[in-house]
């Protein structure tokens, strides 16, 4: 993720065709590159975020991400146990230096078994070739269903299925790649096309407020527009009493509802705003007005929408409540803009 514009172009070539292309002189040679490549990358700003996939966590073209058989996600979480152990072990190399490492192999070894496997060509029997297809679907399948992954499935990882099948036959020293071989190698493949995924969001939180709230509908709803006559009478039994969680993506789709209508009425020559509640109002009547059945599913709907809000404002602060001065007390209903430094992420 460090290297100039200019050398991550030029790596495309060695990393496809395993070759590289050098003009010097009016001269034009091609040279071989077949070798491994290991890289490593930090996440933008330091961190990882979570809800987003790892093509928008590091900063690497798409091109160039492409081209590699396998990804592993490295997340530093704070864990005493782990936390201890790493510290122990750094400590031990400072001051016992190589007394400190342990290894089972000896590196001469090691040396000797690897230029061994290398002189293997493996070859693919028809079993292997059969399961590699029918693997390879399996795959295609699944990200057609809508399974969220670092990217999309494409005939790259089919390549890359047959080169680490090879490889896995190598290390085993065997002239055939056998069905094993491939299967430990989808294994491996199946494990790296990955996302982080974000745990769901439990909105469990100022129960007591919500049920005051729908004890006193005429004061929380107010004039806003309701998709039937029966929602401003909400019962105060409902949702609140035990929480709503929702999936990150459901979080996000609301929220991106909710930003994209403050921007549209924030891009109106007048210059138009809204208040908390007639955000509530137009999300139950113009968005999910039609799907709305009984009063409990419009009480679950607009609770739900609520501490959405709620979040937006106080957690991520991707919304800022701004309350006028003669509104004060509990019962306040601030207008809400969206933060000038938020992007609406794809």
């Amino acid at each position: 993720d460090k290297m100039d514009l200019k050398d991550q172009v030029a790596i495309h070539e060695a990393m496809e065709q395993q070759t590289i292309s050098i003009t010097k002189a009016g001269v034009k040679a091609t040279l071989n590159a077949r070798t491994s490549i290991l890289a490593a990358a930090n996440p933008v700003g330091g961190h990882y975020d979570r809800s987003k996939s790892l093509k928008h966590n590091i900063a690497l073209s798409a091109p160039i991400m492409s081209r590699f058989d396998l990804f592993f996600i490295l997340v530093d979480d704070c864990n005493e146990v782990t936390d201890y152990a790493i510290a122990q072990r750094i400590v031990d190399l400072h001051t016992r230096q190589t007394q400190a490492v342990e290894r089972t192999y000896a590196l001469d070894d090691i040396r000797r078994y690897i230029l061994f496997a290398r002189q293997f060509k493996p070859k693919i029997s028809k079993e292997s070739q059969d399961f590699m297809v029918e693997e390879y679907c399996r795959l295609r399948q699944r990200d057609s269903g809508g399974t969220k992954s670092s990217w999309r499935i494409t005939v790259r990882q089919l390549e890359s299925l047959v080169r680490l099948s090879e490889a896995m036959a190598r290390m085993y020293c065997s002239d055939e790649v056998l069905p094993k071989h491939v299967k430990e190698a989808f294994r491996l493949l199946n494990k790296s096309i990955i996302r982080v995924e974000t745990p769901d969001i439990q909105f469990d939180e100022d129960v007591e407020e919500i049920e005051s709230a729908a004890d006193k509908p005429e004061e929380a709803n107010g004039d806003v527009p309701m998709p039937t006559d029966s929602s401003s009478q909400l019962p105060s039994t409902g949702p609140a009493s035990s929480g709503v969680r929702v999936s990150f993506e459901e979080y996000r789709s609301i929220a991106n509802v909710l930003v994209m209508q403050l921007r549209r009425m924030e891009a109106k020559s007048q210059g138009e705003t809204m208040t908390r509640s007639a955000m509530v109002g137009w999300y139950l009547s113009e968005v999910v007005g039609e799907e709305l059945d009984s009063e409990e599913e419009l009480a679950k709907r607009k609770y739900l929408v609520e501490r959405v809000i709620e979040r937006l404002v106080s957690h991520d602060n991707v919304l800022l409540a701004i309350r006028p001065e003669d509104q004060e007390g509990e019962d306040e209903d601030p207008v809400l803009v969206v933060h000038p430094n938020f992007v609406v992420a794809d």
